[in-house]
């Protein structure tokens, strides 16, 4: 079994610095990228930001001045740096995992809520 645990989001201010953490477990487990995305109510689910095991790393251009993506591969976990928030940023941010156990999946964590607002 394979699971996906977020952590970091809240509440914040405008223009503060926020950190999500993802980590996965599972047995046997071989991963290939792992990835944050977000949601807002209403709007289709959009990928922030992807790192691949062969080092690849994908920023959107919507953030990608403001937001940095690291994993610990020795623990599997993933992180989201995010800088100078604005209130568009206000979302559910899920962490995924392209990994193979038994058969390749795209796994979801169950989402953190990240709320920008003064």
């Amino acid at each position: 079994q394979v699971h996906l645990q977020e952590s970091g989001g809240g509440l914040v201010q405008p223009g503060v610095s926020l950190k999500l953490s993802c980590a996965l477990s599972g047995t046997d487990v071989t991963i290939y990228s792992m990835s944050w995305s977000r949601q807002v109510p209403g709007k289709e689910r959009e990928l922030v930001a992807s790192t691949a095991t062969t080092g690849n790393t994908y920023l959107s251009d919507s953030v990608k001045d403001r937001v940095n993506i690291s994993r610990d591969a020795g623990k599997n976990t993933v992180h989201l740096d995010m800088n100078d928030l604005h209130s568009e940023d206000t979302a559910v941010y899920y962490c995924s995992a392209d990994a193979y156990r038994q058969y390749r999946f795209n796994y979801w964590g169950q989402g953190t809520q990240v709320t920008v607002s003064s």
